[in-house]
């Protein structure tokens, strides 16, 4: 008898352990979902998603295609039918995918039906990927809203989900890498050039002009000697994943 209150001592100790771990514990796989969209260069959308607190991280690849594992080449190219994308990872309980996608449209130019910004062609084109009727009534709504505090046509469309092949590994975080490469501007690291990209893409600008407070990813407003420096051509311009 002793010994099996003891057993059942340590059972319950056991399971308070483990509840105590499970609120503190990170989202479960199961817990968490995956919402993918295209926003133009995949590197600009990877880095502004990975700064909302519920997500988990985001991954740079290819959605919407017609042949499977794409290489960057082949989608840039054209004629694989595929979009640059990023597949969210986040944590539902901490932030709703109605939310993210609020902040996706509002970080973009869901007008231009022919690329992102100084990114032209298909690949560059905007999309949400849906994989079910709810996710689908999710993306039309947050469209909605989208379409009616803009006032204009949204283009973007919202398509079912298929394979999502991510990048290879040298656009993954593409925005914070340390290692040296080859660009327009000279050797740079990694962080320096995708800020440089950026800049001189204009996306900031163009979002900043569309969306003004309710962009949610933009920086502190540019100088008039930033904004000179750029219309004087000190800046080069560049494409997404070419300044490598």
């Amino acid at each position: 008898m002793a010994f099996l209150e003891n057993w059942k001592s340590i059972l319950l100790a056991g399971l308070i352990a483990a509840g105590t771990l499970m609120q503190h514990h990170p989202a479960s796989a199961a817990e968490r979902q995956t919402l993918t969209v295209a926003g133009g260069c995949f590197w600009c959308v990877e880095a502004d998603f990975e700064k909302v607190p519920g997500v988990i991280g985001a991954v740079s690849g290819f959605a919407g295609g017609n042949i499977a594992n794409p290489s960057y080449k082949q989608v840039v190219k054209g004629g694989t039918g595929h979009y640059e994308a990023v597949q969210i990872t986040f944590d539902p309980a901490r932030v709703s995918r109605a939310q993210l996608l609020d902040m996706f449209f509002r970080s973009v130019d869901p007008t231009d039906a022919g690329g992102q910004f100084c990114d032209r062609g298909h690949s560059y084109r905007t999309a949400v990927f849906v994989g079910n009727p709810s996710e689908q009534a999710i993306a039309e709504d947050a469209k909605t809203r989208a379409r009616s505090e803009l006032g204009r046509k949204i283009v973007t469309p919202i398509l079912p989900e298929g394979p999502f092949y991510p990048a290879d590994a040298g656009h993954q975080d593409y925005y914070k890498g340390s290692k040296l490469v080859l660009t327009r501007f000279g050797p740079k690291k990694q962080s320096t050039a995708y800020k440089l990209y950026r800049e001189a893409c204009g996306r900031d600008a163009r979002v900043r002009q569309l969306w003004g407070d309710a962009a949610p990813f933009l920086p502190a407003a540019e100088t008039s000697t930033d904004l000179a420096g750029r219309q004087n051509g000190h800046v080069e311009h560049v494409v997404c994943g070419r300044n490598r």
